[in-house]
């Protein structure tokens, strides 16, 4: 008997051991932990490239001089306003012989007293005003039009003098610079905008490619064909311009995630592109393919900003949840139910929580309401004992 008992309790012993040497390697291995539930934002992204579609309008004729824009890039038209002239055949030489002039002038001026007018002196003080601007500018684009403009007052400055002045020989040097400027205006080839919009003078020769008639051949391997690098900045043309619709634009994305392939035209979802605000976007069309279907998107605000660029990278958000978020560790599952393990001052309670949505990370939970916990069998005892979760509750990881 008593060698038995000495079995028995060797046994006894080991299952303690052993059962020890498992709690002990559970709390190594997946221990449990605390956390602190929040109200936070949920939701389900995917993060990809997207291939940037217009409406826009190119203004470009071959064997040109290239152009001298009057419009500044993103600026804003109406229909018919100029945008940009394209450059005269010998257009330097000619200025070259204006400025010749414009010294002769000046010297024969020297040498004689000055032309009283006011006409001339409310010109003068006009170019100091626009010297004194243009040397607080950075912007090319800008100084341009500084420049521009100071060549045409000193024009109108010249031709007040040709008026003034009884001088013959600067009258005929007037007479022959206006022979040159009136060459200038007779060869200049002014274009104008065929609709209302933007701006730009970065073309990429997809415009004709990429546009709102051509969402049927939008494939995986057609975009893919593109050979286009996400965030590449399109480089500035020096020969023509276009004008894009700023009211809208299109996104094609390729994709295959799970909620990509339940998407359906009308859906509406929110993109974030180059971790900026997020914008509401709609599912106008989608292409089916051998691989990842294209979803084409359509947006509303920011169209100005994406000019730059054909192909960015974006996130799409299929959904967005706020409330209290937890980890999934932290739930249990009991007959299609939920719960959590909340410790309140080192007392822990076991509580029925309502699971809003889930991603394969985090959840967002709630309470029951009363209706719906005598829906799921609770009697009205249950109901007014029943313990609602919190913000701020602290409940257990891996329970």
């Amino acid at each position: 008997m008593n060698k038995k008992k000495k079995i028995i309790a060797i046994i006894l012993l080991l299952l303690i051991v052993s059962y020890v040497a498992y709690a002990v390697y559970l709390l190594i291995v997946d221990p449990t932990d605390t956390y602190i539930i929040k109200e936070e934002i949920l939701s389900e992204e995917d993060t990809t490239a997207g291939y940037v579609i217009r409406n826009e309008s190119v203004i470009k004729e071959e064997n040109k001089n290239g152009i001298y824009a009057i419009v500044a890039e993103g600026e804003k038209v109406a229909k018919s306003d100029s945008i940009f002239r394209y450059y005269t055949d010998n257009e330097k030489e000619i200025y070259t012989k204006i400025d010749e002039l414009d010294h002769q002038i000046q010297g024969l001026l020297d040498k004689e007293n000055s032309i009283p007018s006011a006409d001339i002196k409310s010109i003068e003080n006009q170019i100091d005003e626009q010297i004194k601007g243009i040397s607080k500018l950075n912007n090319t684009q800008e100084i341009e039009e500084y420049k521009n403009s100071i060549d045409t007052l000193i024009s109108k400055k010249i031709n007040f003098i040709g008026d003034a002045t009884e001088n013959n020989e600067i009258k005929q040097l007037v007479a022959e610079r206006k022979t040159y400027e009136d060459q200038l205006k007779n060869g200049s080839e002014y274009k104008k905008a065929e609709m209302s919009g933007v701006v730009s003078y970065r073309v990429d020769g997809l415009e004709e490619k990429l546009t709102e008639d051509n969402f049927n051949d939008f494939t995986e391997e057609y975009l893919e064909s593109l050979d286009l690098k996400t965030g590449q900045i399109v480089a500035t043309s020096n020969d023509c311009g276009k004008v894009i619709d700023n009211f809208k634009c299109y996104i094609a994305v390729p994709m295959d995630s799970v909620k990509a392939m339940e998407a359906k035209v009308g859906d509406k979802v929110q993109i974030r592109i180059s971790n900026k605000e997020e914008l509401d976007a709609k599912i106008v069309q989608i292409n089916e393919g051998s691989g990842k279907r294209v979803i084409i998107f359509q947006v509303n605000k920011l169209v100005d900003e994406l000019i730059n660029h054909r192909k960015i990278a974006i996130d799409v958000i299929w959904w967005s949840e706020s409330g209290l978020r937890i980890p999934n560790q932290a739930l249990i599952e009991e007959n299609g139910l939920y719960y959590v393990v909340r410790n309140k001052a080192g007392v822990q309670s076991k509580i029925l929580v309502k699971l809003d949505v889930q991603t394969d990370k985090f959840s967002i939970i709630s309470s029951y309401s009363a209706s719906e916990l005598q829906e799921i069998g609770y009697d009205e005892e249950d109901i007014r004992n029943y313990k609602k979760i919190s913000n701020y509750d602290e409940i257990l990881l891996n329970p």
